[in-house]
């Protein structure tokens, strides 16, 4: 029989009050995928419910392939605000906005970036093995430091470096920002220095944190050279995208001491391979990409990807939540 309902995709990870914002339209019929679904098996179960009017994506990638097997698709949405997955000029060619879930999680990174960088200032693990295994007399030799009076270099300054960088002067640090997409007026009225030239910038800096987005332009921004110009006291933060640091380049620059440290929540394959370099080095930590995915920035995350669904459902998209404007 017929149905006029609109069909939308929705990862198992999505809330339940975002479940429920789209379970109350008459209109619509929900169909869920594993999150870490493989893109055969997602090309299978699109062709098997086509037509598709909707998708709500965790990390499954989406491109042509997907767009051709949906029949129908009106709209692509991200449970998050990353979008390297997606391929966007294809959504553009057909006229389907690719949406993003706004700042529901910029909180959450931004408390992780400073976490990260708490956790390596106050050597939060050699602390805590000092107390547990009885070296208790050894303290005084490894002795963590203050971020009052530290310089941090946010590199973006979009929803999440905006943030870090108000969470930062909270902590009484001197704020440097390297973003050429933002106007050096906009980055001082923040209370920031703007640094247009990132290798100027660089020898300034006790933190590094990254907040930029993956792009052609800053895949390997942080490589060897990059690494050469920073302080030997330096720590650098990525939370953002694996492959804007060159992790080859960043296990060297840590072996070979020109690096203090470097606190990870984002890698070049995921999950990394077990048994990495990186893994074995005392002056790194590292999270399993999950500093956007706090208990209530998945709730935020989804209930903005819901809402983001029936505004492009209903012919009004969000306008600030479209990636692609040009379908606008």
């Amino acid at each position: 029989m017929a149905t006029n309902k609109k069909k939308i995709f929705v990862t198992q990870t999505m809330s339940p009050g975002a479940r429920a914002l789209l379970s109350e339209r008459d209109d619509i019929e929900l169909v869920e995928f594993p999150n870490l679904i493989t893109p055969k098996d997602f090309e299978a179960m699109l062709k098997q419910h086509a037509p598709v009017h909707g998708v709500a994506l965790g990390a499954t990638r989406f491109g042509e392939t997907e767009l051709e097997a949906s029949e129908d698709i009106k709209v692509v949405t991200r449970i998050g605000v990353g979008y390297d997955a997606v391929d966007v000029p294809a959504l553009s060619r057909r006229k389907v906005p690719l949406m993003v879930a706004g700042s529901a999680n910029s909180p959450s990174v931004a408390e992780q970036a400073l976490f990260m960088m708490l956790t390596l200032a106050k050597r939060a693990q050699e602390m805590h093995a000092m107390v547990k295994e009885g070296t208790w007399a050894s303290r005084l030799g490894a002795l963590p430091f203050d971020l009052y009076g530290k310089s941090v270099l946010i590199v973006g300054f979009g929803r999440i470096g905006t943030r870090t960088a108000k969470r930062c002067l909270a902590m009484e640090m001197t704020v440097l920002v390297y973003d050429p997409y933002k106007p050096a007026s906009e980055i001082r009225a923040a209370g920031c220095e703007d640094l247009p030239d990132l290798d100027a910038a660089l020898p300034r800096a006790d933190f590094v944190t990254i907040h930029c987005p993956k792009t052609p332009e800053t895949i390997g921004l942080f490589n060897a050279a990059r690494f050469r110009r920073m302080k030997p006291t330096a720590y650098l933060i990525n939370t953002a995208r694996g492959g804007i640091v060159d992790e080859k380049a960043l296990h060297e620059a840590l072996v070979s001491q020109r690096l203090a440290g470097a606190g990870l929540d984002v890698f070049e394959q995921e999950p990394p391979p077990v048994g990495q370099p990186l893994h074995s080095l005392p002056n790194v930590i590292m999270a399993p990409h999950v500093a956007g995915v706090t208990v209530e920035a998945v709730d935020r995350m989804s209930e903005q990807t819901a809402r983001n669904i029936l505004s492009a459902l209903d012919g009004a998209p969000i306008r600030q939540n479209v990636i692609n404007q040009d379908v606008l």
